[in-house]
């Protein structure tokens, strides 16, 4: 059965995927609507230091607002996502947006800290569209091209994570930090009247119950030693990529008495890296997904470790060979998530939603885990631990992309 119904949501008959690509306005909808939900994720981030006086709260509480977002993302992933292969992921898409729009109103009208985390868990859950969308863009596109199409969708997505951050600095410095979340919701509002007109209908793929949906991603995982090795590979890279940007603002601060705005434009380096995705999405449809995870684990080892020669540079070049390799790391990792969606979506195509949840939920374990140990590193040895961490678990990586497959 195909995974997509042939009669688009205006009524147009489309042609079966195989026979067509997906059109360049179709696909930047799907890139903009991973990238404007994932951004929801960090909006909070560079906010928080203005966020607490406001609110009269301390910094162990409000510190939680990140937190409970991160959490309930992570719930939402293994909860969620794999509603997509039992129900139209169009449908799915709308009601989460909607869902995610009133999550950020609220965030920005709430009364005090307890509403606050309330809205801040639900945003996480919502967010989760962008775990919906990346399936629905492989199931859309030709087999010759998803992985350009992917890359592309991943792009976005990686866009929203980076530039987030530097958006919400600057809105919240200028306007304040309510302005940051009720302006993501009108933005959210506008694009989920877009993806109702403009994206067309999925038939599901399974007829499984709910409580079969989620007993069968079990044998998904213990089924497919190419999903696991996947999943190891990136959580490892993951928890580099975390460890770098999690302690990166604490960094600059300390010792080069650079503020916020300044970290959050880091971001912008980390974009340039993000917006070669689609390059990597060809290289995995011309040369194989399997070479390019070798590839992309290796660039980021070698980002990591050139950041190991931080302390003894000049200054200026400190700074400029932070901002290479955020460059290049930010390339390494992205190539290789988008490699390892493409081996993934194409062992199972009816499970694509509940092979992507089981992918991106390594990933985020990953991120947690980097966030945690970059901390610890970063007071026990500097900036000097952290990029050893992460070079250290960017090698683990290759490593696993190095072993024998095993089914």
């Amino acid at each position: 059965m195909s995974s997509i119904q042939n009669v688009h949501a205006s009524g147009v008959v489309l042609p079966p995927p195989a026979e067509r690509a997906v059109g360049a306005p179709l696909l930047l909808l799907l890139a903009a609507t991973a990238g404007l939900s994932v951004a929801s994720l960090y909006y909070s981030q560079p906010m928080l230091g203005v966020l607490g006086p406001d609110m009269q709260a301390d910094s162990r509480v409000v510190g939680l607002v990140p937190t409970l977002t991160q959490l309930g993302y992570a719930l939402g992933i293994l909860l969620l996502a794999p509603l997509g292969d039992r129900y139209d992921r169009r449908r799915i898409i709308v009601v989460k947006s909607v869902a995610l729009m009133l999550a950020l109103l609220l965030s920005g009208l709430a009364p005090g800290m307890g509403a606050l985390l309330a809205a801040s868990l639900a945003v996480g859950l919502a967010a989760t569209v962008a775990q919906d969308v990346v399936p629905a863009a492989a199931a859309l596109a030709p087999p010759a091209q998803r992985g350009r199409t992917v890359g592309t969708v991943m792009t976005g997505l990686l866009l929203g994570i980076l530039l987030s951050r530097v958006v919400s600095g600057f809105v919240a410095q200028q306007w304040g930090w309510r302005t940051v979340y009720v302006a993501a919701a009108v933005a959210i509002a506008l694009l989920t009247v877009a993806v109702w007109r403009g994206l067309p209908r999925f038939a599901p793929t399974t007829q499984l119950s709910y409580g079969a949906l989620i007993g069968s991603m079990a044998a998904l995982w213990r089924r497919h030693g190419a999903l696991r090795r996947a999943a190891w590979a990136q959580g490892l890279l993951a928890i580099g990529f975390s460890a770098f940007w999690s302690t990166l603002a604490v960094m600059l601060h300390d010792q080069f008495h650079l503020g916020t705005a300044a970290a959050g434009a880091f971001g912008l380096a980390g974009a340039a890296g993000a917006l070669a995705a689609p390059l990597a999405g060809r290289l995995a449809d011309r040369r194989g997904p399997q070479a390019l995870t070798r590839h992309g684990a290796a660039l980021a080892a070698a980002s990591f470790a050139a950041m190991v020669l931080v302390p003894w540079l000049p200054a200026p070049w400190q700074l400029g060979l932070i901002i290479a390799s955020a460059v290049g790391f930010d390339f390494g990792v992205q190539a290789t998530l988008v490699a390892h969606q493409t081996i993934v979506y194409g062992i199972d195509p009816a499970a694509r939603s509940r092979l992507n949840a089981l992918l991106f939920t390594g990933m985020f374990i990953g991120m947690s885990a980097g966030a945690a140990l970059g901390s610890l590193a970063l007071a026990q040895w500097g900036w000097t631990g952290v990029a050893v961490l992460a070079t250290v678990t960017s090698l683990a990586a290759l490593a696993v992309r190095m072993l024998p497959a095993r089914h």
